[in-house]
């Protein structure tokens, strides 16, 4: 499909990249919607937290919303979606990937930008209930590659799913990377990556035979911790071969169904390859949006509704 014109256009202010990035994740604040916490187990032994908010009417619509990379069901951009599909009759289920609830996953693997797997399980999960006809995916930068990657992977989708939506995504997770170690993202980076580390701190703890303190202090970059942590504890060779296998953007040309990417021109996150504009051509059920504004996950918006809220819910009309 051509590339889609995009009519975003905020104040003065949002039309900085870093400026709407550190607003949407520091200092937006929304209401939370009723939100039910159940548990699945996954098959080799792990689990996942969903939680559910339900329309006050029946509904046979259901959006299953992923997070980004240190996120969760409960930070905003996921309210703020969540608050919109569900006044459009989507009742709403986010997704904490492994690790990510409050709570240490089993396993001492955890999530990463590739684990469909995970994905389906929760789609086969929502399938089985067989109380929802129509099923929508999306997803915010990492969880936006998730999503991607999941429709564009040769397998039999499920009859349920209408439509994906990216947010902010990295496409190519290499692409991303390197944008992430220049001196411009040197304040983000260095915050996941203190997270990370948090968390395999625990690791340790949990599997001492498998990482030593001082393999952790060596810790210098993000790559790093792919090197040391993601890609070892999730069966790549190495970082690169993580990056490679898990980015979306290779199965773009396969997705069939139609899909919203939704990438602004000044996301510091997004590197030239993170805007599939050629994959987006050759593809009908490709749909890609390229705003001048917007940040990473930003999009600030009037009434505390972003512009990504809005134009998913304007997308899914046109499309579902």
């Amino acid at each position: 499909m051509p590339i889609l014109e995009s009519s975003y256009n905020p104040s003065f202010l949002f039309k900085s990249g870093h400026f709407s990035t550190l607003y949407s994740g520091l200092f937006r604040s929304v209401e939370k919607p009723s939100q039910q916490r159940e548990r699945i187990y996954l098959e080799d032994g792990d689990f996942l937290d969903l939680d559910w908010s339900f329309t006050s009417a029946k509904t046979t619509k259901v959006a299953i919303v992923l997070h980004g990379l240190e996120g969760n069901a409960q930070r905003p951009y996921i309210l703020g979606a969540a608050q919109q599909l569900l006044r459009n009759n989507y009742s709403v289920c986010a997704v904490n990937l492994r690790g990510c609830s409050g709570e240490t996953n089993v396993l001492y693997r955890s999530y990463h930008s590739g684990a469909t797997e995970d994905l389906d399980a929760v789609v086969q999960h929502i399938v089985k209930l067989n109380k929802y006809s129509e099923i929508i995916l999306q997803g915010f930068s990492l969880g936006g590659n998730l999503v991607l990657k999941y429709v564009g992977e040769k397998r039999v989708l499920s009859k349920e799913i209408k439509a994906v939506v990216g947010v902010s995504v990295p496409c190519s997770l290499s692409s991303s990377l390197c944008e992430l170690l220049k001196p411009k993202n040197v304040l983000y980076a260095t915050n996941f990556k203190k997270r990370l580390i948090e968390k395999l701190k625990i690791k340790q703890e949990q599997f001492p035979d498998k990482v030593t303190t001082s393999e952790i202090k060596n810790i210098k970059t993000l790559k790093d911790f792919d090197e040391l942590y993601t890609s070892r504890a999730n069966g790549f060779k190495n970082a690169l071969d993580y990056y490679d296998k898990a980015s979306c953007l290779q199965f773009l040309p396969d997705i069939k169904i139609p899909t919203l990417i939704l990438n602004a021109k000044n996301d510091s996150f997004l590197g030239e390859a993170c805007y599939p504009v050629e994959e987006t051509k050759a593809n009908s059920n490709l749909f890609l949006e390229i705003p001048l504004y917007g940040g990473h996950v930003g999009f600030y918006g009037d009434n505390n509704i972003t512009y990504a809220e809005k134009r998913v819910v304007k997308f899914l009309e046109e499309q579902v």
